[in-house]
């Protein structure tokens, strides 16, 4: 048997202003988008943008449904639209901004299992890393460098 030592690495910023220009324009994006979300059932409003390789900015919110599997997580509306659009043009970076109507959220909520897995396969695909940022309403904003480092062994075509 033989171990094997995954290390993550995140960039944290303090504050919203601290956040490089580029990036703060994306998450006034995603906070923006996350305000037009529709989430009845959970309450729980997030909003993604999406910096593409040709300065094109796409944005997504969650949308619910009473049938919950039916809803749709913002980062992947974001994503899918991206890819439907643009599917020549590389992904350079995610924002992503979440809020409760119930709950304060003041730390950073990253992309659910299924988003991260949906971003890698853009990520896969392009041969080249996203960037991701994601905070909660308020508070600290995280920075991961690539989809990698949030899902290291993420499921690809290579396996197939």
């Amino acid at each position: 048997m033989k171990e094997i030592k995954i290390e993550t690495i995140l960039h944290v910023f303090d504050s919203f202003e601290a956040l490089p220009k580029e990036a703060l324009t994306l998450m006034n994006h995603a906070i923006e988008a996350r305000k037009r979300a529709y989430a009845p059932y959970s309450n729980f409003l997030v909003g993604a943008a999406i910096l593409l390789d040709n300065n094109e900015i796409i944005t997504g919110n969650n949308q619910e449904n009473a049938s919950y599997p039916s809803g749709l997580c913002a980062e992947r509306t974001a994503i899918y639209y991206a890819g439907s659009q643009f599917p020549n043009v590389a992904i350079v970076s995610m924002a992503i901004s979440a809020s409760s109507t119930k709950n304060k959220t003041a730390k950073p909520i990253p992309p659910c299992g299924a988003c991260r897995q949906a971003i890698a396969e853009y990520e896969i695909k392009q041969n080249s890393p996203i960037e991701i940022y994601f905070m909660g309403e308020t508070g600290a904003i995280a920075k991961s460098k690539s989809l990698s480092d949030l899902l290291p062994f993420a499921f690809d075509k290579k396996v197939l």
